[in-house]
């Protein structure tokens, strides 16, 4: 078992609202130790973050960067605490998402788990595809400026 979220999975929200978390991530969050599943808005797209202390680590870790009495740290606590949830996992490993979470990601019947190592996100599939593509291309760009900065064939890594 791994301790990092991996990889895409893409289910449906039962007749009660809930959906299943994939088994390799329910796998990750209990080796997290974790209770629950935490879970924001995320702060640049229509996505919704979830994970466990990792991720929790992640955002003490990056308010820790400011004073606590800055703007900066006000405005970081608000959007990542404040907007926070904590979702109870039934036996069963389902959650239930509130309807805000599901406003902000566009969610409607289908709901797409995707890993980010230390994190995974929950969006609306289509969304998340056009997500992957713009992504995809984007790298694409960033490879070939990179190789251009690298000179002629040979000179630069392989």
């Amino acid at each position: 078992m791994t301790d990092r979220f991996v990889s895409n999975f893409t289910n449906r929200l039962d007749a009660k609202g809930r959906v299943s978390i994939p088994a390799s991530f329910r796998g990750v969050l209990a080796k997290d130790g974790y209770e629950g599943l935490y879970v924001h808005p995320a702060l640049e797209l229509a996505a919704i973050d979830a994970g466990g202390l990792a991720l929790r680590r992640t955002i003490d870790d990056m308010l820790a960067r400011f004073s606590p009495f800055s703007e900066e740290w006000e405005l970081l606590s608000t959007a990542l605490n404040g907007a926070s949830e904590v979702l109870k996992v039934d036996p069963e490993g389902r959650i239930m998402l509130g309807e805000a979470l599901k406003a902000h990601a566009g969610i409607a019947d289908m709901v797409t788990f995707v890993g980010q190592g230390h994190k995974f996100q929950i969006w609306e599939p289509a969304r998340f595809q056009a997500h992957l593509e713009t992504a995809r291309s984007r790298l694409r760009d960033v490879r070939r400026s990179l190789s251009t900065l690298a000179g002629p064939a040979g000179a630069g890594a392989p």
